[in-house]
């Protein structure tokens, strides 16, 4: 088994990170917290969303427009499948060093 291709883009993996701690978060709020640009947010929960990971719903805090995105069932778990994919690599043991440092 692979690593998820649509989650292994840096970005990708930490907006799904980041949700997969919450029930739903504001756009604004996973912006600052990964410090990017919006146009970057947008770009990657657009695919995120394409695959079906995330969810993306649009409406208002009184007359000022927001946007919440959180993980959908498929997207939760995916990232489940990712990160154990994860820990089987990177939970190989470790040989020895060549150059017997």
């Amino acid at each position: 088994m692979n690593l998820d291709p649509v989650i292994h883009a840096p970005t990708r993996l930490q907006i799904m990170s980041l949700l997969a701690a919450a029930t739903e978060a504001e756009f604004a709020f996973v912006r600052d917290s990964l410090e990017i640009s919006d146009s970057v947010l947008s770009k990657h929960s657009a695919a995120l969303e394409a695959a079906g990971y995330v969810e993306i719903r649009k409406g208002y805090v009184g007359k000022r427009p927001r946007t919440w995105l959180k993980l959908s069932p498929q997207g939760r778990q995916a990232f489940a499948d990712y990160v154990d994919r994860l820990r089987q690599i990177v939970g190989r043991p470790l040989t020895e060093d060549p150059r017997g440092t």
